[in-house]
């Protein structure tokens, strides 16, 4: 028996592991798998004649879960080996999974689906290598009118400008707006800086009878909502 080839068939082993990882998977559900063997099923597209095992456990090794491998940055990946198809692979699943929790959020007001509006907001930002600022836009009736990225900076930084977020939320006729950041250190508990940005923004807002409802900060290792901290 050639080295590689099962001894039933003649076919290279791999080809039989990810069939029955595919009736696996049929049969159970995601949760019939760990990680690892779950970005073996995404990995299967990206390379079709390869054992994809290797790669999928580096990929868990590296970041710990299948949410932070599919969230990873493309610099990141290449780092583990990655190549450009897995690349293009791993950022599609993850910009589905944004799509799909997004759907979620616009289908009814935000403030009573407050749950799928946080994990939308980790999915998108908690794992970012660099600080992202964030803003929900808002109707009347406290639907969502535009979710946009005012801006990105470093890893503990992003400049926040109160005068461009309101003139964004005047052109959106927005009538209340979430503020949402990352601190990409993990630890969302909010900055001396954080609350005094927040507090110039809400004073801006209130000019012009546009409210702050909330501030989010997500990390790793949780979040931090600035009106359920009564700092709002």
């Amino acid at each position: 028996m050639k080295r590689g080839l099962s001894e039933d068939d003649g076919k290279p082993h791999h080809l039989g592991h990810r069939q029955r990882l595919k009736d696996r998977f049929r049969e159970g559900g995601a949760d019939a798998l760990p990680d690892y063997e779950l970005l073996e099923l995404i990995l299967f597209n990206a390379i079709p004649r390869q054992d994809v095992k290797a790669l999928a456990k580096a990929l868990i090794a590296r970041f710990g879960s299948f949410t932070e491998a599919v969230s990873a940055s493309p610099e990141r990946l290449k780092e583990v080996g990655a190549s450009e198809p897995v690349i293009t692979q791993l950022k599609i699943v993850h910009a589905a999974g944004l799509r799909l929790i997004k759907g979620e959020i616009r289908q009814r007001p935000l403030l009573s689906s407050w749950s799928a509006v946080l994990d939308y907001c980790r999915a998108a930002m908690a794992f970012a290598e660099r600080e992202q600022f964030r803003i929900l836009f808002l109707d009347k009736k406290n639907g969502l009118i535009a979710d946009e990225v005012q801006g990105e900076g470093t890893v503990d930084h992003t400049p926040v400008y109160p005068r461009e977020v309101i003139k964004r939320a005047l052109e959106l006729a927005a009538s209340a707006i979430i503020l949402v950041h990352n601190h990409p250190s993990g630890d969302p508990t909010p900055s001396s800086a954080d609350i005094d940005m927040t507090r110039r923004l809400i004073e801006a807002g209130d000019k012009l009878s546009i409210k702050v409802h909330d501030h989010i900060i997500i990390g790793r290792n949780g979040h931090a909502s600035f009106r359920s901290l009564k700092l709002i």
